[in-house]
């Protein structure tokens, strides 16, 4: 709440209580942002029921004892009771001055802040981002900055798809490339093509297939050559991804990655 809405909330209460008796000074006066002036209260529409008077008579009550000075410049009944208040051009001025020197601009302390779990782009290992995850990467940090800034745990989460028969088909290729000799630190993007050739090849060789199959069980064994070849693999993916990460600025770190 903003400092011109807590100052125009005390006002209208003082008025509640000036028009109506103590009893009623801790009433909420309904304000809220308005499209026929700055902001409206609908108090007298509730009061005017607790009262048992009509609202707009409520409403003029109040108007006649509330004090606009230093913050609004007028106050029009509207309907069958909404009072449109207008702010005045010092208050306006006096609030965003206010708002521009403070660091967390106007926004409150949170008395029990939230802790919210955001999702990211959730990418794959061995693949090359595309614009889905990029595009849901940026809202999530957008998502966290906004909560962060009002004062929220945020809990970051990027689930990347790093197991099942795709790794045990992409092992056992790195294997067999190895055996023939190939260099195998590949950057992402050969990472990718190395992907196309293991999927190609596993779809076109029922040995190689079968052999993809075998080190799937493995892996998910714990045998520590496999699992080895495995952490090749997801650490040249996560690498690239970090590196996209960082041009984004979005704050992923590897702690917040879950496989």
């Amino acid at each position: 709440m903003s400092h011109l809405e807590l100052a125009l909330k005390s006002r209208l209460k003082a008025a509640i209580e000036a028009a109506f008796g103590p009893e009623h000074k801790h009433t909420d006066p309904l304000l809220r942002r308005s499209d026929r002036a700055d902001f409206q209260a609908n108090v007298a529409m509730s009061l005017g029921k607790l009262l048992r008077r009509p609202p707009r008579e409520v409403a003029q009550t109040l108007v006649e004892r509330l004090e606009l000075g230093g913050v609004c410049e007028k106050a029009e009944i509207a309907g069958p009771g909404f009072i449109n208040l207008t702010v005045g051009a010092d208050a306006l001025a006096d609030s965003v001055a206010q708002m521009a020197s403070d660091p967390k601009l106007g926004v409150p302390a949170r008395e029990r802040p939230d802790v919210v779990v955001i999702d990211y782009g959730s990418p794959n290992i061995a693949k090359e981002m595309h614009v889905g995850h990029l595009r849901s990467s940026i809202i999530g940090e957008s998502l966290s900055r906004v909560l962060e800034f009002c004062e929220n745990r945020v809990v970051r989460q990027n689930h990347i798809g790093d197991w099942g028969t795709p790794f045990g088909m992409l092992i056992e290729h790195l294997l067999d490339v190895q055996q023939e000799g190939a260099a195998a630190d590949f950057s992402v993007g050969e990472l990718s093509a190395f992907y196309k050739a293991a999927r190609k090849k596993f779809d076109s060789s029922p040995e190689f297939a079968e052999r993809a199959r075998l080190r799937v069980v493995a892996l998910q064994a714990g045998d520590p050559a496999t699992l080895e070849l495995w952490r090749t693999v997801v650490s040249i993916s996560k690498r690239e991804m970090e590196a996209i990460f960082e041009r984004l600025s979005v704050s992923i770190v590897d702690a917040d990655a879950c496989g």
